[in-house]
């Protein structure tokens, strides 16, 4: 390697001199344009930060001489060409092309400095601009030279070439490219091209990835876009151009693949519609949808591995049964939490089949409060009837979302309960499901479902069962030399193992991750030694009625409080801690976001980066938490942490965080007595070790008089239970080592 390495570079060097002392003669009517050249050159050399005579764009010297060798002897053979080409006599034709190689450097520089090439694939930009660049002294098409390139090179050349006879067709060539990589663009940019052959292809792609942009487009009829659009006679635009022109179209994009094959009409999909507001039947309307997605779903199986169109993205069928699964079901029933009559707390899901109420609740993974699902789980048994078959159930559905239903049964502690109605054999293959597979996926979701689920559940043999499923994967993984498979069930495995306390499993050393069991004090303080906490309130009734009580416990013995107008601040009598936390202003005018924000640029302009944040409100009000997290919290108190979405974004935002979660909504009782004590433990001095920490606040809990208290202490989720987080840290901590040997 070395001596290729010194080869490549005395080569160069031996090529600069060699034109350093170049024989072409120059005549000093064109000078100005070859300095015009070498100045882009020096531009170019300069990009990457140090004007050295050398390219500097790879970790790899032998592809930086590459890059440097073409820049400087390539472009300088080019100039040489052009110079001594007898096809081009006159002077206004060597001029026009030393100013193409002026340009391609140019253009070059500018597009690998806006990201848009890859400096890696200058050689090949200056050989495809090379051949155009002789087929066209020779008379020849460049087309076939840009049909070859990438969409960025393929732009550039034309740009260079905007003289050329071909440069519509060139341009043709480069939109088509451009549309390939970006089809989300096609309407937004289809203006200049809408008369040419293709436009209509485009078009049918166009509505094919996004029907909701493009209704949008299809409104305005008489836009050179709308034009386009309705004069297409495939079936699938001709139908969303109809629905363009009809009121409340959205309702109807869901079942746009039954609309295309004739399985349903507008007309009989009106009748539960209405006019959006009048007439309009939710109940109605969500059986269509849940009965269109079980349709689409098996649509998606083996053999047919079908997609359908209108199932995924924006305003797609799965969005939109979530919605209203949410609108009509789900806040209805949270809204009600306090209602002891249940006929009266539950009476929005009374008209709802087993089937339907399964899939309001894992639509509502995120939103249902405790109390909802085990009452809407309760009385989706009793509508099973007497004899009620779990199996039965899945089987109705196509098994669609079986994991994310185990998972929350699991969670909520309902899992025993639905195995419990089905055969043995049926269940044991239900698990075995349940675990197969997590490797074969986009993301790491199933697998945190997994593991989320094994934490929250009691009985032994199904956990062994669990365990073994997950040993058998491992084993196959190892066996096929499945690296992600391994990973992803070798991690499971030893997470699974460390709950038992007879095996001693240390996971921060066999898993390389920073101590679960521990947060030390140190590590908590910034470089003046202080600890900030930040807290997020907002402006809804609750947050109103916690704000104060939340305030006021903080001592006056042991804490100074400064009530400001958009926040309040504490800061410990002993201790360098210092806690911060916006008041929960109006929601309605936008007055707690705002509070969030100002108190977030004041921490930040007074240098105070917060170790801890904690979530004060409803899981609705948890994204807006999550978004603005600090990058510098180690610990975090949560609400319903909402699953592998929500905890995936908190660890790419917080990646060694500890994380306190509860799977109901938040509860002041049992918030304010986490607070209270883990910021003693910071006030003096002390690590916070979260098995103590739980031990003690268990046995404070446990006295509670409040029932409600108790059982809700029950559903939080200390750090080194959080298995769901364990693994997400874990599985990309084990996939960069992986990437490094």
């Amino acid at each position: 390697m070395k001596n290729t390495v010194l080869f490549v570079a005395l080569l160069l060097a031996f090529s600069n001199l060699y034109a350093a002392a170049d024989t072409v003669k120059v005549p000093l009517d064109r000078q100005y344009f070859h300095d015009r050249i070498l100045q882009e050159q020096k531009l170019c050399d300069k990009a990457d930060g140090k004007l050295d005579g050398s390219l500097h764009a790879s970790s790899n010297e032998e592809i930086n001489l590459q890059l440097s060798d073409v820049l400087y002897r390539k472009v300088n053979d080019l100039k040489d060409w052009v110079e001594t080409n007898p096809e081009l006599p006159s002077k206004n034709d060597k001029v026009r092309y030393l100013r193409y190689i002026e340009n391609l450097v140019k253009y070059f520089r500018i597009s690998w400095k806006s990201r848009g090439i890859n400096p890696l694939e200058f050689p090949a930009l200056l050989s495809s601009f090379e051949g155009i660049m002789k087929a066209q002294v020779k008379g020849n098409s460049m087309l076939p030279f840009l049909r070859a390139s990438s969409y960025e090179m393929a732009k550039i050349n034309s740009d260079v070439f905007f003289d050329s006879k071909e440069l519509g067709e060139a341009q043709n060539i480069v939109y088509l490219k451009y549309c390939s990589l970006h089809p989300d663009k096609i309407l937004a940019t289809i203006r200049p091209f809408v008369n040419e052959p293709f436009a209509d292809s485009l078009i049918l792609l166009a509505c094919q990835r996004d029907p909701v942009q493009f209704y949008s487009y299809a409104q305005s009829v008489k836009s050179p876009e709308g034009k386009l659009i309705h004069r297409n006679t495939n079936p699938m635009v001709l139908a969303v151009a109809k629905l363009s022109q009809t009121p409340n179209a959205l309702f109807y994009f869901p079942f746009l693949d039954d609309i295309l094959s004739g399985k349903k009409s507008v007309d009989s999909i009106q009748k539960f519609v209405g006019d959006g507001e009048k007439g309009y039947d939710s109940v109605g309307y969500f059986r269509l949808l849940v009965k269109t997605e079980t349709e689409y779903f098996k649509r998606t199986l083996p053999p047919l591995r079908d997609t359908p169109i209108a199932m995924f993205g924006a305003n797609g069928l799965r969005e939109v049964l979530k919605n209203k699964a949410l609108q009509h079901f789900i806040t209805p029933i949270n809204l009600l939490h306090n209602e002891n009559n249940l006929n009266v707390r539950m009476r929005a899901i009374d008209p709802l089949t087993p089937q339907e109420l399964y899939y309001v609740m894992v639509m509502g993974e995120n939103d249902i409060y405790t109390s909802s699902y085990k009452h809407s789980f309760n009385r989706m048994l009793q509508r099973m009837g007497a004899d009620p078959r779990g199996d039965s159930l899945l089987l109705s559905v196509n098994f669609d979302y079986f994991k994310k239903f185990i998972k929350m049964a699991a969670n909520f502690n309902k899992l025993d309960t639905f195995l419990k109605i089905m055969p043995p054999s049926s269940s044991e293959v239900l698990m075995k499901a349940f675990v197969a597979n997590l490797d074969k996926t986009g993301n790491l979701e199933d697998a945190v479902d997994v593991a989320d689920s094994y934490s929250s559940i009691s009985d032994k043999n199904l956990l062994n069962t669990i365990l073994s499923y997950v040993e058998q994967n491992e084993r196959k993984s190892i066996a096929e030399n499945n690296v992600r498979g391994k990973v992803v069930y070798g991690l499971l495995k030893t997470i699974f193992l460390s709950g038992d306390s007879l095996k001693n499993i240390d996971l921060t050393a066999e898993i390389g991750i920073p101590s679960i069991y521990e947060v030390a004090n140190k590590d908590m303080q910034d470089e003046k030694g202080r600890i900030v906490q930040q807290v997020f309130f907002y402006g809804d009734e609750d947050g109103r009625e916690y704000f104060t009580p939340f305030v006021n416990s903080f001592s006056s013995k042991e804490w100074t409080k400064t009530m400001k107008k958009e926040w309040v601040e504490m800061k410990s009598v002993k201790g360098n801690v210092m806690v911060f936390a916006n008041r929960p202003l109006d929601y309605n005018e936008n007055l707690d976001d705002s509070a969030q924000v100002h108190l977030a640029k004041y921490l930040e302009q007074n240098e105070l980066r917060p170790t801890v944040a904690v979530h004060r409100g409803h899981s609705y009000w948890l994204p807006g938490t999550i978004s603005r997290l600090p990058e510098s919290a180690r610990v975090i108190i949560l609400g319903s942490c909402g699953g592998y979405q929500n905890l995936n974004q908190i660890l790419e935002t917080c990646p060694d965080a500890h994380i306190i979660s509860t799977k109901e909504i938040g509860k002041g009782d049992i918030n304010q007595p986490i607070i209270n004590y883990l910021n003693q433990s910071l006030i003096s001095g002390n690590n916070i070790s979260w098995k103590p920490m739980w031990a003690s606040l268990t046995k404070v809990f446990s006295k509670d008089p409040n029932k409600e208290v108790r059982e809700s202490w029950d559903d939080y989720v200390p750090p080194y239970k959080n298995l769901g987080a364990i693994f997400i840290k874990a599985y990309h901590k084990k996939m960069e080592n992986e990437s490094l040997n």
